[in-house]
């Protein structure tokens, strides 16, 4: 099935060709689910491309040409597809923006890229646009999907979704042509949508995609993943990030996989169960809270049932080390983890809705070993990915059946990646994007003349082309001793603890390293809880004693693991709840290093008095 679907793909110059060619194919199919007060509502393929040419020629209607942009703010939703797909088969210009961007960076996007039509999800989202509008005079049209708050709405240039689409089936109805026009025309050059990187060191700069990079990428997946028509997926990540972007809106073009959304971000885990998908693709802290949900549990289990567990995965654990290793395993060892695994981790993989998983993925972050390694021993192998906006999602994936924790496997097929200067990752091929948006200089910094990608990461490879990536360039630490440390690897260390949910490791320049750490709520109150820990408020339970000493437990166990150049001597626990909305953490919930060192300056100055 995968290398036919990967015939099938570059049997079209475009991923709108190929768009229209599979809601043909597959029509009564289903393509999209979504979560509507606890019911599934399904969009069939058929369904999903006449709304999305609704959209198109609505947008059409209202004079955008090819080459213009139209942005959407807003969760995952059906509707983000349709407008999408939609704008992207006339030709216009897409944008995604994290819905949880401030109105300053709301207005920045709208500015840079000459929007012309935002689709917003809420009235939370429409506030932020009206406060910015008047510095955006390109704008012309707000189109809302959700109405509740707004239903006496008098604004002129605001309109509802559902407005939209039915003025735009109707135009399909005497002039569908156009839309069909506007696919044939499409060319592998043009600028299919843009993403916004997360502009921590500076305004966010819009990165293009071509169609040739995402056909590129579009006939790659069979590559990193073992899915069949139909098969289900989960789609939770912000659709704004490029990976989340390939795995919701084109990868089901090669595999034909239907795709769910939850109802809100709130019921992910839960969803999960439900949908039992056959993929998923989630950073490590989607894993790690996976992870951390059978650890406590088991805690809080029967004696029988912790020993049992425990006897099921060290079993796991040496037939995984042993697969790792190339060494033999007797069939009857086999035969018997095989009805372990019937007995016992069947019923686990039920608990955490992975019963039917296929692929099981991980990136976006650097991936604690020690969790690749219990995944393997409950019998599903979690396989690390590497790549960048820069590379339109994928750049190396683990092969399944040779697989290497501690690399993020192997460059894609057709692409080159080489060392540069201090072993920089550098990457060549049809994956590198066509350079940022208005931005020249910028662009031929990225990529050098030779067509080389310079992606700001650190790594090796191997001889058998396994690439490790050790950590950004700009965060290697550098202590006082001259020692050139690792951050990532220490804070993965960290971060496999279910009660650690992100850790920013301190020392450039200082003769000993600390830590900022940033605790898992839940699992830390349930701890307290547990033993009865007063406190009033989250900052009241990071300052309790025995929380502390919780984290201090963590930290020297993990200290045991590092050489001595290493080791935390110190740390401190962030004292408030930290959400993408914070300056401190990206729209992917990922700590911002400086921005974390320079906002607890004082934090830090603590741990180093006697310095």
């Amino acid at each position: 099935m995968a290398s036919h679907s990967r015939q099938e793909a570059y049997g079209h110059e475009t991923p709108q060709q190929l768009f229209r060619a599979r809601c043909q194919a597959w029509g009564a199919l289903a393509a999209l689910r979504h979560k509507r007060k606890g019911i599934w509502a399904t969009t069939t393929w058929a369904e999903y491309y006449a709304r999305a040419r609704s959209i198109g020629l609505a947008l059409a209607e209202l004079g955008l040409r090819k080459g213009e942009a139209v942005a959407i703010l807003s969760e995952n939703r059906p509707e983000w597809l349709y407008a999408d797909m939609g704008a992207q088969c006339m030709g216009l210009l897409s944008t995604g923006i994290y819905p949880t961007s401030s109105p300053e960076q709301v207005r920045h996007i709208l500015q840079d890229a000459g929007v012309r039509v935002l689709f917003v999800e809420n009235q939370e989202q429409y506030d932020k646009v009206v406060s910015v509008r008047a510095d955006c005079p390109l704008l012309q049209r707000i189109v809302i999907t959700q109405l509740k708050g707004l239903r006496d709405l008098a604004d002129p240039m605001a309109c509802s979704f559902e407005h939209m689409m039915a003025h735009g089936l109707t135009l399909a109805q005497r002039d569908a042509a156009r839309f069909e026009q506007a696919i044939d025309g499409s060319t592998p050059e043009d600028i299919a949508f843009l993403v916004y990187t997360s502009g921590t060191t500076g305004a966010p700069k819009g990165a293009m995609m071509a169609n040739r990079n995402l056909m590129f990428q579009i006939g790659s997946v069979h590559q990193y993943t073992d899915l069949r028509v139909q098969d289900r997926t989960l789609s939770f990540l912000p659709l704004c990030h490029i990976a989340e972007r390939m795995s919701t809106v084109y990868n089901p073009l090669a595999l034909g996989q239907t795709v769910h959304f939850p109802e809100n971000a709130g019921t992910v885990f839960n969803d999960v169960r439900e949908v039992a998908p056959h993929l998923i693709f989630g950073p490590p802290r989607f894993w790690e809270k996976l992870y951390s949900q059978v650890t406590l549990y088991m805690q809080d289990a029967i004696p029988s049932a912790r020993r049992l567990y425990a006897r099921v995965l060290a079993e796991g654990a040496e037939l995984a080390g042993a697969r790792l290793n190339g060494t033999p395993v007797s069939v009857w060892r086999k035969r018997r983890y095989a009805v372990m695994q019937r007995l016992v981790l069947a019923n686990l993989r039920s608990f955490l809705g992975l019963q039917n998983i296929r692929t099981a993925m991980t990136g976006a972050a650097p991936v604690p070993p020690d969790l690749l390694r219990w995944y393997m021993a409950i019998g599903i192998d979690l396989l690390e990915a590497y790549g960048m906006t820069e590379t339109c999602g994928f750049c190396t994936s683990m092969p399944p059946e040779r697989i290497r924790i501690g690399t993020a496997g192997v460059r894609a097929q057709g692409t080159e990646i080489r060392l540069g200067d201090d072993n920089e990752i550098l990457v060549r091929g049809p994956n590198v994007f066509a350079g940022y948006w208005n931005l020249p200089d910028k662009t031929r910094e990225t990529i050098d003349a030779e067509g080389w990608l310079h992606t700001g990461d650190c790594g090796e490879i191997d001889g058998d082309g396994y690439v490790s990536i050790k950590d950004r360039l700009k965060d290697i630490i550098i202590t006082s001793g001259g020692k050139n440390i690792t951050p990532s690897n220490i804070e993965n260390h960290l971060k496999f603890s279910p009660y650690v949910s992100d850790a920013v490791v301190i020392g450039e320049g200082r003769n000993y390293l600390t830590c900022l750490i940033m605790i898992d709520q839940d699992n830390v109150a349930k701890f307290a809880q547990d033993r009865q820990v007063p406190y009033t408020d989250f900052a009241s339970m990071t300052r309790a004693a025995e929380v502390v000493a919780l984290i201090r437990s963590e930290v020297e166990q993990i200290n045991h693991r590092l050489a001595r150049v290493e080791q935390i001597k110190d740390f401190r626990i962030i004292s408030q709840v930290l959400t993408a909305e914070d300056d401190e953490l990206t729209p992917t919930m990922k700590l911002k290093r400086k921005v974390v060192a320079r906002k607890y300056a004082d934090v830090i100055a603590t741990m180093y008095l006697n310095d």
